[in-house]
């Protein structure tokens, strides 16, 4: 047992040496990411006045809002977002080229969004995800996150071995479990990385595990493996992925196609949205139609009762245009492998739980960085410790037998 205490130690040093300051600034982009979507919406609609215009306006139907943006537009849409409340505007986005809020009473435009929440909300995801690399290079650093991250689940599995008391008695959990007064700064700094390694190791591991599952195909292939599945066909490198209402090909924002003609014929009939999202699920927040790319591809609607991160809170709704019977898909009828990669995704934001998980996943990373600075203080004064040794043994005289 005590040698493998040992070898578990000196894999969890070098595991933190080596992939610290990467995990490090993980750890800080992930505190500053915790409420990205509640700060952004907040920072688009802020001062956005689209209520009715007077007392019993009417307002448009979404087939006519929609035709409206499309006819007036010259870019094509990526996504129309509805969010359910009489002063709530529709969110139409048009990929990188930005987004447009509507009034659902006049389809004027109110809002364009908060361009300086999301440009910061864009640099801490770009160091979280790759390092702030860019173009080519944004492979590599995706890489070297990604390695990190398993570098970094390395170090939490170890420390849930290395911080448990050898002997366990109360005064010994004590001593790991809660923060301790006038200790030196060594002393400190072990108290700290012990209390908050255990205090986190759990949600911890959670968000690191389902990190790699969103960093490398293989991890999201295993997810659907390992419940007996096959893994769903993937695009080729370099090909288009499914568009999402949240903007883009996996979540990421991009160039939109131009729209042929410009016509009001090319606009979806998208119905009457709220009343169909009401009919499915009478609670719902968000409907969201990602724009359809020819008159006769069906509409694909996003129903969502949650924070648009709850999986098991949202269903999709697919009506065809040319005669084939409507699909609806609640969280319940996704396969196994389906259900588990959706709720892995959203492990590693918290989102899965709601606000409080996004918190609770907010204070973890915190947490974890500071266990990432405190373990490499820990790391720094072994090292001098043992150069001072070493230092020490080098100009110690030598007896004379020895010298002899």
């Amino acid at each position: 047992m005590r040698r493998l205490r040992l070898i578990l130690f000196w894999t969890h040093l070098v595991a933190g040496v080596v992939a610290g300051a990467v995990v490090l600034i993980m750890s800080v982009t992930g505190v500053l990411l915790t409420y990205q979507k509640q700060m952004t919406l907040w920072a688009d609609l802020r001062g956005v006045e689209a209520g009715p215009p007077s007392s019993g306006a009417a307002a448009l139907s979404a087939d006519s809002l929609v035709r409206l943006v499309a006819s007036r537009s010259k870019k094509t849409p990526t996504a129309v977002v509805w969010r359910n409340g009489a002063s709530m505007p529709v969110e139409v986005q048009f990929g990188r080229d930005g987004r447009q809020y509507v009034s659902v009473y006049t389809g004027a435009v109110v809002g364009t969004g908060s361009a300086g929440m999301r440009k910061v909300f864009s640099v801490a995801t770009d160091w979280h995800r790759w390092l702030a690399m860019t173009d080519d290079a944004r492979k590599t650093g995706r890489a070297i996150t990604g390695w990190s991250n398993v570098a970094f689940l390395v170090l939490v599995l170890t420390g849930m071995v290395l911080w448990w008391p050898r002997n366990l008695t109360w005064t010994s959990l004590r001593s790991v479990l809660w923060f301790r007064r006038g200790e030196t700064a060594k002393a400190r700094d072990f108290n700290w990385h012990n209390v908050i390694g255990i205090w986190s190791a759990l949600p911890l591991a959670a968000i690191v595990a389902s990190g790699a599952v969103i960093s490398f195909p293989w991890a999201s292939d295993l997810v659907y493996r390992v419940v007996g599945e096959a893994p769903p066909p993937r695009a080729p490198e370099g090909g288009s992925a499914p568009r999402t209402a949240e903007g883009g090909a996996g979540g990421r924002e991009r160039p939109s196609a131009p729209m042929a003609g410009r016509t009001t014929d090319n606009a979806p009939l998208v119905g009457d949205v709220p009343t169909l999202a009401a009919a499915r699920m009478s609670d719902w927040r968000t409907v969201s139609l990602a724009w359809p790319k020819s008159t006769e591809a069906p509409l694909v609607y996003t129903i969502d009762r949650g924070m648009g991160g709850e999986p098991t809170k949202r269903a999709t709704l697919t009506i065809s245009r040319t005669g084939e019977r409507t699909k609806w898909q609640p969280f319940d009828s996704l396969s196994t492998g389906r259900r588990a990669r959706n709720v892995m995704r959203f492990t590693h934001t918290g989102e899965v739980l709601g606000f409080w998980g996004q918190t609770l996943a907010g204070l973890v990373s915190l947490g974890a960085a500071v266990l990432v600075y405190t373990g490499l203080l820990l790391s720094l004064r072994r090292l001098l410790a043992w150069r001072r040794r070493v230092a020490r043994a080098t100009a110690s005289p030598q007896p004379d037998a020895l010298r002899a």
